[in-house]
């Protein structure tokens, strides 16, 4: 597995992933989102990998203006936005190759563990 964690420190599920993955002995690399966001190419494996980007958005973000923008404007100026403004995405984003997964979702690792 080749494991990257995207998240911030004061994310609670952010902390809960890193804790899922140490417990169980798993390598991974932890990206701050407030030091380093995704890159485009990044962004858009993500969005391939959980089925669009509407996934990508936390609905309980503080930008919640800015996420009404994203959801209206055309589709090519929205990956431009939401890379702009990484504050809209929920988190953790966590990548094993070509999968992804956004939100704390335990019972996908682990189906991730048994390959």
């Amino acid at each position: 597995m080749n494991l990257q964690i995207f998240g911030t420190k004061k994310n609670a599920d952010s902390r809960k992933a890193e804790r899922y993955f140490k417990e169980r002995g798993i390598r991974f690399q932890f990206i701050d989102m407030k030091e380093k966001g995704l890159s485009r190419g990044e962004l858009q494996s993500v969005c391939q990998a959980v089925g669009g980007y509407e996934k990508l958005l936390d609905p309980d973000c503080k930008q919640k203006d800015l996420l009404a923008l994203i959801t209206y404007i055309s589709e090519s100026s929205r990956m431009d936005k939401i890379l702009e403004n990484q504050g809209v995405l929920k988190l953790p984003i966590v990548r094993n190759g070509r999968q992804a997964t956004v939100g704390y979702q335990p019972e996908v690792w682990k189906s991730w563990e048994n390959h």
